[in-house]
């Protein structure tokens, strides 16, 4: 009859005590040791934050691919892979070349533009209708904000970090456009060979656990790339509306509040509250009336998206609750700007889904 070997437990207790009396008897070598450790570990940060721009090329461009991916595999259902790549990376190609074209030129123009009408429309309110029918202590207040405004812009400190920062705006350009070239290079890269680096990711698992793991990471892509089309879409459906509400109203800027709108709404759930806010106040400076209609237009927008667009749009993301998409994009805002709002979304639903699907079944077997 087999008896089943135990450990012997008070071995092992008098090994690790070994092991810790040596250490204490050569206080130099593990001190030399732990100092080592902790030269490796600044030498890795340092390297890391060295190469900080090419990580966010390399994240970036994985991103994109991730998103663009669900498109390839529509069309793959018709046609080999790489005609498909190549036709959904044609597109989006286009569409990046007719944004730079049709777009930028005329927003740097209202840019310029806004810059330049800043001081008569602040000077021109004192004397539009709106103001003329406000009591004293508004027409105090409006006076304060007026005169602080002025001051601003017109301090010469202003206007030179105004031309500072279009200059280096300028001078960044060709930066941007060779920022541009690797991200995209990177992109057609990573959307051609998708399935070969999934393959290779799911050779460092065990074969036991592979199946698992391959049917959890196409969850994750496929959330990831429907939340990121999905607010690629959402935000520009929001910026269309609001270039032909300004059309229509007769408001200033249009195309520049256009884009505006594209960035702000990129903010998942809050995005199209703030703009409502930003939107009706510089179109203040132009007549109340207008402002009122903008803001009761827009607010009816978002009573569509909310309750028509977004659900359609969005049905394959992963359900967040709303606290975390706030903190998700105040803390991917702080360490990324504009892409960490992008991908804090999908991050955020990556993570909650590896906490639904691994984490708390974990737990819950540990009775």
């Amino acid at each position: 009859m087999a008896i089943d070997a135990k450990p012997d437990t008070g071995a092992t207790t008098r090994s690790r005590t070994a092991r810790l009396l040596t250490a204490i008897d050569h206080p130099l070598a593990v001190g030399f040791i732990g100092a080592l450790g902790v030269i490796g570990a600044v030498v890795l940060g340092s390297a890391v934050g060295s190469i900080s721009t090419i990580l966010v090329y390399i994240v970036l461009a994985m991103f994109v691919a991730v998103a663009l991916d669900p498109l390839v595999a529509r069309l793959e259902k018709r046609m080999k892979r790489g005609g498909a790549v190549g036709i959904v990376f044609g597109g989006f190609a286009l569409a990046v070349t007719a944004f730079a074209v049709f777009v930028v030129p005329p927003v740097i123009g209202q840019v310029i533009e806004l810059v330049r009408a800043i001081p008569a429309e602040l000077a021109g309110v004192q004397e539009s209708d709106w103001y003329l029918g406000l009591d004293d202590h508004a027409r105090a207040g409006v006076d304060s904000g007026l005169e602080q405004l002025a001051s601003v812009f017109g301090d010469p400190n202003t206007l030179l970090t105004i031309g500072g920062g279009v200059l280096a705006a300028g001078l960044g350009l060709a930066s941007f456009v060779s920022a541009a070239l690797v991200v995209v290079a990177l992109t057609l890269y990573f959307l051609a060979s998708l399935p070969a680096i999934k393959n290779a990711f799911y050779g460092l698992v065990p074969a036991h656990n592979r199946p698992r793991v391959a049917g959890f990471t196409e969850r994750i892509t496929g959330s990831v790339g429907a939340s990121l089309i999905g607010s690629f879409t959402l935000s520009a459906l929001n910026a269309a509306f609001v270039f032909v509400a300004h059309l229509l109203i007769g408001l200033p800027f249009p195309a520049l509040m256009a884009v505006i709108a594209f960035v702000i709404t990129l903010i998942p759930l809050f995005g199209s509250v703030v703009f409502l806010v930003l939107g009706t106040g510089v179109a203040l400076f132009t007549s109340p009336t207008q402002a009122l209609i903008f803001a009761i237009a827009y607010l009816i927008y978002i009573q569509v998206e909310s309750y028509v667009l977004s659900p359609r749009i969005m049905n394959r993301a992963i359900s967040i609750p709303a606290a975390l998409v706030l903190i998700g994009a105040m803390v991917g805002g702080a360490l990324m700007g504009v892409l960490g709002v992008l991908v804090a979304l999908p991050v955020t639903a990556s993570i909650l889904l590896i906490i639904r699907e691994v984490v708390v079944p974990r737990q819950d077997r540990k009775v």
